[in-house]
């Protein structure tokens, strides 16, 4: 078993361990070093990751941990994205006294992502979910005074008690089908079953398990409260980074019921109907920026299942997941680092004439809007059209045609928070709140930028991807 296959994994589990011990130790004046002690983890991660890229695919460690394309993109797409989040942190927790903290447990929380991404056998996916979902919790509720983030923390873990049950007793139902929690086995099993209906039942109850950290419907009612409550940097991550391992890691099991359970893919394709639909419906009536953004985040998880019910029927559909999942982290973090940098400003109405008095914080508020709602150049134009072209690939064209009228109405509810920025005059001055948070919402919104420009050098490029295990990996 080489160790080297974890490097990713084991830098940042290291670098969380290293933040909490110096936690313990510095003063609160000096927390702020726990800041540069998980950013340089998060780059030597980073790294790993990157030299991973030039390696074979295969699976590792008794068939539990896959190291492909598909994964080592997925990983790097959150690393860099957690990384953009740190730096919104230093500024906006200065006063806490555990400010050191909430870095330990931001790493332990991407450890957990990664594992959901990397997972190839479904104990190692529980793993990797309860990891994430505990530290999410904790993030999510982090400032303990404050009624709000308490509440986003409650909801989130009732949510997450009931549908990560919920996903154990679909792993436990799977194991008694397949008498393995291997993906290969499972593969092997199911090809060769004729209990199409309990396969179908198990999948059901770890789609929706999934779901929870996706953001997805049914299990996506925790989003728009912890966009609103929790402390900006959380919910900045929490919008984005579990997102991007759970719809990895519901694209490996789904192939699993590729061409053997075709409902798998009408299952998954409710889902994101209903994910989309819902999410931009009660976006509309939103006053405060970060609900809305947290009910965006509901609908961009459906656009996201459009890709993963792609996978398998057309080769399309694993680049266009990553595309869009990237597309996605770069936009919505930047909408989140604006409002960080504002100090929190929310209501709406309070984005007024703001264009006149920050021009380039409201211009990176406004390509990371119409990046969500799929503007050309933008990244989230191809991350929106190559999962409708992968749907029309795979006979889906229907889908393609949901994909476009909800594009269209996500337009209404984010130009009414461009329009009065740029053509209403403003109600006093905007105080900012610092160096960090200016860069976080500089970076990514030059990468929403620069990701839509370089779409079509970037799909080329993950063409090739692998996901295993592959189809006839049992055979």
């Amino acid at each position: 078993m080489p160790v080297g296959d974890l490097l990713p994994e084991l830098i940042l589990l290291l670098t969380a361990v290293a933040v909490m011990l110096a936690a313990s130790f510095l003063a609160q004046r000096r927390q702020v070093w726990c800041a540069w002690l998980a950013g340089l983890g998060l780059l030597g991660s980073g790294m790993a990751l990157v030299a991973q890229l030039s390696t074979p695919a295969r699976l590792t460690f008794n068939g539990i941990w896959a190291i492909d394309g598909a994964s080592i993109w997925a990983r790097l797409i959150m690393v860099v994205a957690t990384f953009i989040v740190v730096l919104l942190i230093p500024e906006w927790l200065r006063t806490d006294r555990r400010h050191g903290e909430y870095y330990a447990v931001l790493l332990f929380a991407t450890l957990g992502a990664l594992f959901m991404a990397g997972a190839a056998d479904t104990m190692q996916l529980m793993i990797g979910v309860l990891l994430a979902s505990i530290t999410g919790y904790t993030l999510a509720a982090y400032h303990r005074g404050h009624d709000l983030s308490v509440e986003a923390g409650m909801k989130f873990f009732l949510v997450g008690a009931l549908t990560n049950s919920l996903l154990l007793i679909g792993i436990v139902w799977l194991f008694g089908l397949a008498g393995s929690t291997d993906y290969r086995e499972i593969g092997a099993a199911l090809s060769e079953s004729g209990n199409t209906l309990g396969w179908l039942v198990a999948a059901a109850f770890i789609v929706v398990g999934l779901a929870f950290k996706l953001g997805a419907v049914p299990a996506h009612t925790w989003m728009p409260e912890v966009a609103e409550g929790a402390p900006l940097p959380s919910a900045a991550y929490l919008m984005v980074i579990p997102k991007i391992g759970a719809a990895l890691a519901l694209a490996r099991l789904g192939q699993m019921f590729t061409h053997e359970v075709d409902s798998w893919r009408a299952l998954i394709a409710a889902l994101a109907v209903a994910s989309m639909t819902l999410g931009n419906l009660a976006a509309l009536r939103q006053t405060d920026l970060r609900r809305l953004l947290g009910w965006s985040s509901v609908s961009q998880s459906g656009y996201a299942l459009v890709a993963v019910a792609m996978i398998g029927w057309s080769p399309q559909a694993l680049p266009a997941l990553l595309i869009f999942l990237a597309a996605y982290a770069a936009a919505n973090i930047a909408a989140f680092a604006v409002v960080t940098e504002l100090r929190g400003r929310t209501v709406i109405d309070q984005y007024r004439g703001l264009a006149s008095i920050h021009p380039w914080i409201m211009a990176v508020l406004t390509l990371a809007l119409l990046s969500l709602v799929g503007i050309p150049p933008l990244a989230g134009f191809a991350g929106k059209l190559v999962p409708m072209l992968a749907a029309v690939e795979a006979d889906y064209a229907w889908l393609a045609v949901v994909v476009v009228v909800n594009t269209v109405a996500s337009l209404f509810y984010y130009l009414r928070v461009i329009a009065p920025a740029y053509f209403v005059s403003s109600d006093g001055p905007m105080p900012t709140l610092g160096r960090g948070a200016w860069i976080a919402l500089s970076l990514s919104g030059l990468l929403t930028v620069v990701l839509g420009l370089g779409a079509g050098m970037l799909l080329q490029e993950l063409e090739s991807l692998e996901l295993l295990p592959a189809l006839n990996a049992a055979a």
